[in-house]
């Protein structure tokens, strides 16, 4: 069998592939950490304020702020006085919807609604985010009739909100 290529061409050819190969991947990084601004490093969670009616609204929102920012981004929580960045988040709506019924106009399914501004700052009031001010909106939907509550809904509604948040906090590509 003939060799179509000598030695010298076929090393020739796999140094240029590998030199391709290595520039193409030069931007290339692992981890998240590259996904999340390298200027901050500390970051204060503001008690969430709440427009709701219902008790512990704000509690149950900075408590999942707190963990998904924990989980997810390289940023320290601090306290005020120490902090790079501030995040400010509103709960301004709260809602309750009957989106199916029983034959005896009982509810069967329930939507459950909340709007939520954030706003994420530097220590000069600068904002960090891509706007200034976002409005997240999230729903879950629970079925009492099969032994689903408000509590449920609430809390994983309150997951997808703290998700979305944090997730406004990557840097821009």
């Amino acid at each position: 069998m003939p060799r179509c290529f000598s030695p010298a061409l076929r090393l020739a050819c796999w140094m240029v592939l590998l030199a391709i190969s290595m520039v193409g991947c030069r931007g290339y990084h692992l981890g998240n950490q590259y996904l999340f601004r390298n200027d901050i490093r500390t970051v204060h969670v503001q008690f969430v304020e709440s427009d709701s009616y219902r008790w512990f609204q704000g509690q149950l929102l900075t408590e999942a702020l707190v963990k998904e920012i924990q989980r997810v981004t390289p940023y320290v929580l601090a306290e005020p006085a120490v902090a790079d960045s501030f995040l400010q988040v509103r709960l301004v709506q709260e809602q309750k919807r009957v989106i199916g019924r029983t034959g005896f106009i009982d509810p069967r399914a329930i939507e459950y609604d909340w709007r939520v501004e954030a706003v994420w700052v530097d220590r000069a009031g600068v904002p960090l985010m891509n706007r200034q001010a976002i409005r997240v909106s999230d729903e879950a939907t629970f079925i009492p009739e099969a032994g689903q509550s408000l509590g449920t809904a609430q809390l994983a509604l309150v997951e997808q909100l703290a998700r979305q948040i944090v997730g406004q906090m990557e840097a821009a590509w």
